[in-house]
């Protein structure tokens, strides 16, 4: 905390050590408690609310993306309409994305150089929008790679800090002071809620864990239905009509 971690991180921390000694103990039969189970941590000051990205100001970056048209402006785009995590977004493989079927979408599966956040962070979203454009024009692109986004990504790591660094300084001249790329995920769920979408599908779309034993029965919502909800998305009351190009945009 001196280093100036904040205590949420430093939870994160210990989550991660206290899982490794609970295996030791159960894996060796050691007889003891585990020393990080009980950890004090001090209630966080100053915490601030993550914000969201107003959606006239999402659909500016939008069409400056399409405006501009290249492989980092597809990724903003991307995220813009699909509420993805970067890391998620950056690991991409072309064959993830699948365009020509009755609902265009994103699959999200782990790959050896990107796992996935946690076990409901594997789902298919469906492309509408900015996010349907953005796959398009990156299937479009002739480089011989197997990777959507290739210069974050090299089939060993995923560098989704090194993308995050380039994103946010051009995001900073078109957002709210506070807002960066993750910001878009905050945005996504507020958006769905004003859909009046189901909670349940929220998580599922946003890759969210779900709370309560029934949310893991079923198979989960089916892409035409997560499609007819996040269609209302880019239906949203904006200024005047010069999106009109990011609304009806179609493969």
């Amino acid at each position: 905390m001196k280093q100036g971690m904040t205590v949420r991180t430093v939870k994160r921390v210990f989550a991660s050590i206290r899982a490794i000694i609970n295996i030791a103990i159960t894996e060796h039969g050691y007889d003891c408690s585990n020393a990080f189970s009980k950890t004090f941590f001090p209630e966080e000051e100053n915490v601030s609310k993550r914000k969201h990205i107003p959606i006239d100001d999402i659909r500016a970056i939008q069409a400056k993306c399409m405006e501009m048209d290249d492989d980092i402006r597809w990724l903003i785009a991307l995220i813009s309409d699909t509420g993805m995590r970067l890391g998620e977004a950056v690991g991409l493989l072309k064959e993830d994305i699948i365009l020509y079927h009755d609902v265009p979408h994103v699959r999200l599966i782990p790959h050896p150089w990107r796992r996935l956040k946690t076990k409901g962070s594997q789902r298919d979203i469906p492309l509408i929008g900015a996010s349907l454009w953005a796959c398009k024009r990156v299937l479009e692109t002739d480089d011989d790679s197997i990777f959507a986004f290739p210069r974050y990504c090299n089939g060993q790591t995923a560098n989704a800090n090194s993308a995050s660094g380039a994103l946010n300084k051009w995001l900073s001249r078109y957002v709210p002071e506070g807002c960066v790329i993750h910001s878009f995920r905050h945005s996504m769920r507020d958006r769905l809620r004003a859909a009046q979408c189901p909670s349940d599908m929220i998580d599922q779309i946003g890759g969210w864990t779900t709370t309560g034993i029934g949310q893991s029965y079923g198979e989960g919502y089916g892409l035409g239905l997560l499609q007819k909800f996040m269609l209302g998305l880019i239906l949203e009351k904006i200024k005047g009509n010069q999106y009109e190009k990011i609304i009806n945009y179609k493969v």
